[in-house]
């Protein structure tokens, strides 16, 4: 059970509800991560649109961030995020075999990954572990692949998704029902 009440669209105000809107219609329905972040408007509505911004193409693909997310919520054992995500990632078209190579290290050796993206499946575990010890040797594997505007780019995701995880966890926020028995590979 969730240690907060969540808002309800119902209740919104009208700022919050035009927020809830643009998530619902990115979402196909209003989740109740951002019910939980409405507890707090003001935050809420600029979250939102961090969040909407960082899912869409950019200077990277959703489905090349969408596997920093998944992997940066596995990391930190957020079944709420990564339900949900596989689920995502599995609309974005991106395989079940290499979903199912995120866990641990195995995406190392793992024939379904870029030299690119396992870099940066490095860097989210580096970022997780200690982001003041991201080494010149990581940073420039990194960079070798990207450039510093996409680079920028998924440290912007990683991170989101490591405090997305962590206030979900904190806050207990359940999945919602239509996620609840879905099958996982990675939780």
């Amino acid at each position: 059970m969730a240690r907060v009440k969540f808002v309800e669209m119902e209740d919104a105000s009208p700022a919050l509800k035009a927020s809830y809107e643009k998530s619902s219609e990115r979402f196909e329905m209003l989740l109740n991560i951002f019910k939980a972040w409405g507890v707090v408007p003001n935050l809420c509505i600029p979250m939102t649109d961090f969040i909407l911004e960082i899912l869409q193409d950019g200077t990277v693909d959703w489905k090349t961030k969408e596997l920093v997310i998944l992997k940066s919520t596995l990391e930190n054992e957020c079944e709420y995020c990564v339900t949900q995500h596989e689920v995502v990632s599995r609309r974005l078209g991106i395989p079940d075999e290499k979903v199912a190579d995120l866990k641990g290290i195995v995406y190392r050796t793992s024939p379904h990954f870029t030299a690119g993206e396992k870099a940066i499946l490095d860097l989210t575990l580096q970022i997780r572990d200690d982001a003041n010890r991201v080494s010149e040797k990581l940073w420039n594997e990194v960079r070798a692949h990207w450039s510093e505007e996409q680079a920028v780019e998924i440290v912007y995701t990683i991170t989101a998704y490591i405090m997305i995880s962590k206030f979900g966890d904190a806050l207990h926020v359940e999945l919602e029902p239509v996620f609840a028995d879905l099958e996982t590979q990675l939780i």
